[in-house]
C-alpha cells in the first residue's frame, strides 16, 4: 500500500478509506440494512491486512453502533498512532431539546460519546455530517477549533455542502485564526460529476482534500443498469433522490461503457470506476463501503489500475448536467430523509 497526504496535511493516508456505514444492528436505527458485528469484523481484519488504515464513520450510524464495532476490532489489529480514524456529527442521537446539530453544547457532549465509543483518546478526522442552518456558524466554527484545541481532535473535516458556503467557512476560520477544515467529504462519481462545477475547484485553490462518497453510485457502477439485486439497494432511502430518472440514457451509456472496460481489462465494474475517480488529482480517497469482505480485496485491486487518457475521455464522455443538489441538501430534505430512514430516534 501506497499512502498519500490528506490535501496539504502532512497526515498519511491509504488511497482508500473503508466505510463503515455497513457495520451496526437494524434494529439500531438507520441504516437498515447493516450486517452484525462478526461480519463486521471480518471485513476490517481484511483491510487493515491490505494496509488500509483509514476508517470512515458517523455517530448517527446505527446509533453510534458502527462506532462501537470499529472501536473494538481495531484496537487489536493496528497500532493507534497508525491509525486514521474519521467520524462525523450532526444527526439526531436522542430525542428532545440539544439532541442533534452543531451547537456547542451538542459538539462538546457527541466528540466524548465518539470517543468512548471508538474506545480512543482522540479523533483524526472529525467531520461535520452537513451544515446545521439553526446555529450560528461561528460558534460551530469556534467549538470544532476548541476541541481541537482541547486535544480531543486532530483534523476537522466538512461534508456536502454548497460551495459558497463552505468558502464562507474557511474565511471565517481564516478570520479568527480557528483550525481549519483540511478535507471535504463530497458526492461524487462518474454519474454526478456535478461538484466539478465549484467545489472541486474550490478545494483544489484552498489545498482541501476531497474524500468521496458514494463512489459507486450506491452500487449502480458496480452492476449491470437496473441489477437491484443487493440488501441495499432495495432499502436504500435515498437512491431516488441522488439518481435521478431525467438521466437514465446517460446512466445507461456510462454504465456500458464502464462495463467494457472492465471486460477489456480482466477487471470488475466497481475497479473501473474507482480507478477513475483515483485519477483525479483532487480526489485524497474514495469512501468504500462494503458488506463482505471479498468487496475490500476489490477494491483495493483498483489501486493497481492505471486508465489510459482515451479511457478516462470514454468514461467522462457520456455524461449529462444534472439538479445540482449533490447531498448539499435544504433543512426541509434533510428532515424528510432522515425521518423516511427512521434516523430519529424514539425516545430519550
Amino acid at each position: 500500500m501506497e499512502y498519500k497526504k490528506l490535501g496539504t496535511t502532512g497526515l498519511d493516508i491509504s488511497p482508500l478509506a473503508l466505510g463503515c456505514m455497513s457495520f451496526g444492528e437494524p434494529d439500531r436505527g438507520y441504516p437498515e440494512w447493516t450486517i452484525p458485528e462478526e461480519d463486521s469484523f471480518e471485513i476490517i481484519r481484511t483491510a487493515v491486512d491490505a494496509g488500509i488504515n483509514f476508517f470512515d464513520t458517523a455517530n448517527s450510524y446505527s446509533q453510534g453502533r458502527s462506532e462501537e464495532i470499529i472501536g473494538k476490532a481495531l484496537g487489536n489489529l493496528i497500532h493507534r498512532d497508525n491509525l486514521v480514524i474519521a467520524t462525523k456529527v450532526l444527526h439526531p442521537m436522542r430525542s428532545g431539546p440539544n439532541g442533534h446539530g452543531l451547537s456547542r453544547k451538542s459538539i462538546f457532549t457527541e466528540v466524548d460519546n465518539s470517543l468512548r465509543r471508538l474506545r480512543t483518546d482522540y479523533i483524526d478526522l472529525y467531520q461535520i455530517h452537513r451544515l446545521d442552518h439553526s446555529t450560528p456558524m461561528e460558534e460551530t466554527l469556534e467549538a470544532l477549533h476548541d476541541v481541537v484545541k482541547s486535544g480531543r481532535v486532530r483534523y476537522l473535516g466538512a461534508s456536502s455542502m454548497h460551495a459558497w458556503e463552505f468558502s464562507k467557512a474557511l474565511h471565517i476560520q481564516e478570520r479568527n485564526g480557528w483550525a481549519r477544515f483540511v478535507s471535504m467529504q463530497d458526492h461524487y462519481n462518474l454519474l454526478n460529476r456535478e461538484e466539478e462545477r465549484e467545489m472541486i475547484p474550490l478545494c483544489l485553490d484552498e489545498g482541501v482534500g476531497t474524500i468521496v462518497w458514494s463512489p459507486l453510485a450506491r452500487g449502480r457502477l458496480a452492476r449491470e443498469f437496473q441489477d437491484n439485486s443487493t440488501n441495499r439497494s432495495t432499502a436504500d432511502q435515498f437512491a431516488d433522490l441522488f439518481y435521478s430518472k431525467r438521466n437514465i440514457e446517460s446512466d445507461k451509456e456510462i454504465i456500458r461503457v464502464v462495463g467494457d472496460i472492465a471486460q477489456d481489462r480482466g477487471a470488475t465494474r466497481a475497479q473501473i470506476a474507482l480507478a477513475w475517480l483515483l485519477a483525479q488529482p483532487v480526489v485524497s480517497a474514495p469512501i468504500v463501503g462494503t458488506s463482505r469482505a471479498a468487496q475490500v480485496s476489490d477494491a483495493v485491486g483498483a489501486l493497481d489500475i492505471k486508465l489510459s487518457p482515451e479511457e478516462v475521455a470514454r468514461l467522462s464522455a457520456p455524461y449529462t448536467p444534472r439538479a445540482a443538489n449533490q447531498g448539499g441538501l435544504t433543512d426541509a430534505e434533510i428532515e424528510e430523509m432522515t425521518e423516511a430512514a427512521g434516523m430519529v430516534p424514539q425516545s430519550a
